[in-house]
């Protein structure tokens, strides 16, 4: 699909979906929203994808929500924000946090808005040193959506999520790094090497297992031990069946590299 607003390519395994309307610091509007939906069914769909990469085109990785697209003025009928909010942002986070592959965020930019709830829903976050990541919802009025309420807290903390939200300050590259909200801070010539060396590692790992460990692991906060113990059971039963975990035992004592397929 010859896509406008976005690029999307797959190279050794990885997907990389790269938003791409630098002109407005790779703000959604409807038609991004339309072609990531049609990108993100690929990389969840497609078996040649065994890792996603996201980031962005130019100086900003994602402004969040382009306002002109939805512009309001006192005169105007009020917008159903919620509405919008679970026709295209709840979908996209959910669909991050639910495949079952790696998805890698390499911040590029400022990840203002939604753009900063998008990075922190992705498993693995890389920086580039001069990205910055800012919670501007306070300053119109809204919340942190697209699971910013969610994913915040259980990277920072409460009282750093707080004071993030509520201020609105802008939160730096290396700051970020420090309070280990984020994976990774980089120099920014070397992000993308960066994300893409480690994507590539990850997609000839047994990704069927890894896509079991981001499950319990996102799911962890919510739920009580002993579901969680018993969740722990049900896949390890499951993953132990698996060819990549005959390939692993075999590779490790024949003393040789592991071919894994992801099954």
């Amino acid at each position: 699909m010859n896509f406008e607003t976005i690029t999307y390519e797959l190279t050794k395994g990885v997907g990389i979906l790269t938003l791409n309307r630098p002109e407005t610091l790779n703000s959604f509007n409807s038609q991004m929203h339309d072609e990531v939906r049609v990108a993100m069914k690929d990389a969840r769909n497609n078996s040649k994808v065994r890792c996603l990469v996201i980031t962005g085109n130019g100086r900003g990785f994602c402004a969040g929500q382009d306002l002109s697209d939805r512009a309001v003025t006192a005169s105007d009928t009020a917008p159903d924000l919620g509405d919008s909010v679970e026709k295209n942002y709840n979908p996209l986070i959910r669909n991050i946090m639910t495949m079952e592959k790696p998805v890698i965020c390499a911040v590029n930019g400022v990840a203002a808005g939604a753009g900063a709830s998008i990075a922190l829903a992705c498993d693995i976050v890389i920086s580039a040193r001069s990205a910055k990541f800012v919670q501007v919802f306070c300053k119109i009025g809204l919340i942190p959506d697209s699971g910013g309420t969610f994913n915040l807290p259980r990277a920072l903390g409460l009282p750093r999520a707080k004071g993030l939200a509520l201020l609105g300050d802008k939160l730096s590259a290396e700051q970020a790094l420090q309070w280990g909200m984020i994976w990774d801070c980089v120099d920014d010539e070397l992000l993308m090497d960066k994300a893409l060396t480690m994507a590539r590692y990850l997609a000839t790992q047994p990704t069927k297992g890894l896509a079991s460990i981001k499950t319990l692991l996102n799911g962890s906060f919510s739920n009580p031990l002993h579901h969680q113990l018993e969740l722990e059971r049900e896949m390890m039963q499951t993953l132990g069946q698996s060819d990549d975990y005959r390939e692993g035992v075999s590779a490790f004592k024949e003393k040789r590299l592991p071919d894994f397929m992801g099954q």
